[in-house]
């Protein structure tokens, strides 16, 4: 059975091997960017049950108007991110206000803006990214490090208030095979995969896999999920 998606942060990385799993699944699919021209360039490399628009998160007031046209949705995928590298001895405020607002705020905006059209139904998910750093962090992830705890507890607080509509987060830890990290030294990555009980890094499909299991299992809400292969038990 069809469905209809909207991914936002689909136009690279993980955000858009996901808008191209459900789509190849033959579910309606809408991802948004923060440029109009390569949203709807990349929707249309993707296949034509997909399209694209343009929406900046980090931007809450424009949320509403930039989604107008969103009909219903069976699930919605919060995949937009940015990385940031900020300490407490060498504070960037503009950085971390922009970060924050992104993913706590945008989020919920979003969220909020599309509580009308998302079938209120326990088959529908909503998937929220945050990320192993905040409880895992790392020199420079103050703010990464605050934001995706603070995802946690959006998560919970939003399943709480919007059952039966099922909302999860996903945590990825160092996803060796993704954009950011597939360009690292061999020797920093092995590094990384040496701290995994196989010694191999999680990989994007590993992300969507987990992403498609928590938009469509009718038993999994307010659950925050690590997909990182076991990294640091060992």
């Amino acid at each position: 059975m069809s469905r209809r998606y909207l991914v936002v942060g689909g136009t690279s990385g993980i955000g858009r091997e996901i808008v191209a799993s459900l789509a190849a699944d033959g579910h309606e699919v809408t991802l948004t960017g923060r440029d109009p021209i390569a949203a709807q360039a990349i929707a249309e490399e993707i296949g034509p049950n997909v399209r694209g628009i343009a929406v900046d998160i980090s931007e809450p007031d424009d949320i509403a108007p930039a989604l107008a046209d969103v009909g219903e949705l069976d699930g919605l995928v919060l995949a937009a991110i940015e990385r940031d590298a900020n300490t407490v001895r060498d504070y960037d405020i503009a950085r971390a206000r922009r970060l924050v607002t992104l993913k706590l705020v945008g989020y919920t905006e979003t969220v909020h803006t599309l509580l009308d059209r998302l079938v209120p139904q326990r088959s529908t998910g909503i998937v929220l990214f945050g990320g192993r750093a905040k409880d895992a962090p790392y020199p420079g992830s103050v703010t990464v490090s605050t934001i995706n705890g603070g995802v946690e507890g959006l998560t919970t607080a939003l399943a709480l208030e919007l059952a039966p509509l099922r909302v999860n987060a996903l945590h990825p830890g160092i996803i060796g095979d993704s954009p950011f990290w597939a360009g690292k030294p061999a020797g920093v990555l092995e590094g990384y995969s040496s701290r995994t009980p196989g010694g191999e890094l999680a990989t994007m499909n590993d992300v969507v896999d987990a992403t498609r299991f928590l938009l469509h299992n009718e038993g999994v809400s307010a659950t925050n999920l690590y997909v990182d292969r076991g990294w640091r038990i060992t």
